[in-house]
């Protein structure tokens, strides 16, 4: 029987899985992003955010028209105005079932990823496809900014409270890039601990850094998918500390092949194109 979780999503990813290396787009599942973003009070016509939900696939590969096998790292960015997510179990089990067929080319693949993931989510997802050599350039990497993990601090709150952020200056209005490694939260459907680390830059009133590492603390029980922890997190920041600029960046360690990370601002700028450590 699917548990309340399981069946709030409409998977039912309890049961026994059957890994299909046949190419079958039926195996993606999309998840209404609104169900998470009514409890936030998000009206979809009007997001008080823009961004995008950067997904990385480590185990992807595919026959050649000789029958070889072709190996690469896929990157997948779905728009935040999409309306569905996808579902990341239902996402590895689609992109195994590229391993058993064939391909003419790279550029194949990438237009029929391209196409797949649109419909699942509703909106235009582009896949870029980097053979191993030209990912292992990009390097690791660490967020730019300050790190807030070594603030003295008591924790006794494990589950989102918005109520922990406070103002150190009120009258001093700052522009900073704070970042922690201490982002923890759970994958609602099986309960799994999601790690990350999560960045904050914004521009307005001095946040206390204690009070926004506690906050960020918070989330250590909580149970959703990383893309609404993310827009939680802004919301709770924008309602709290009203900052004349906001940007919330969040990117997970892999799970099943996959990494997430989530952006979410209101200004004109992009994500950059970092991996960290632990991915």
């Amino acid at each position: 029987m699917a548990t309340t979780s399981e069946q709030r999503h409409g998977t039912v990813l309890g049961k026994q899985t059957e890994y299909i290396s046949v190419y079958n787009p039926s195996l993606l599942c999309p998840i209404p992003r609104q169900q998470s973003r009514r409890e936030l009070g998000v009206n979809p016509e009007a997001l008080p955010f823009r961004g995008v939900d950067i997904w990385t696939a480590y185990e992807v590969s595919w026959l050649n028209s000789d029958g070889k096998p072709e190996v690469a790292i896929a990157e997948f960015e779905v728009p935040a105005t999409s309306p569905s997510i996808i579902e990341s179990k239902s996402f590895k089990l689609y992109l195994n079932s590229f391993n058993q067929t064939a391909f003419a080319n790279m550029y194949d693949v990438a237009r029929t990823m391209e196409s797949d993931l649109g419909a699942c989510a509703g909106a235009a997802v582009m896949v870029k496809l980097k053979p191993l050599a030209q990912f292992a350039q990009q390097g690791i990497g660490h967020f730019a900014g300050e790190c807030i993990d070594q603030e003295p601090v008591k924790i006794d709150c494990y589950s989102p409270s918005p109520d922990l952020l406070t103002l150190n200056k009120p009258d001093k209005v700052v522009s900073e890039v704070l970042y922690s490694d201490l982002l923890k939260s759970n994958c609602p459907v099986t309960g799994q601990p999601d790690w990350a680390s999560v960045c904050v830059q914004y521009r307005g009133a001095q946040i206390d850094r204690a009070s926004l590492l506690k906050y960020i603390i918070s989330f250590r029980e909580h149970q959703d998918f990383h893309e609404h922890c993310v827009e939680r997190m802004f919301l709770d920041i924008q309602t709290r500390c009203n900052p004349e600029a906001l940007t919330v960046y969040a990117r997970y360690t892999r799970r099943g092949g996959l990494d997430i990370n989530p952006y979410r601002t209101n200004g004109s700028e992009g994500p950059t194109d970092v991996r960290l450590v632990r991915q």
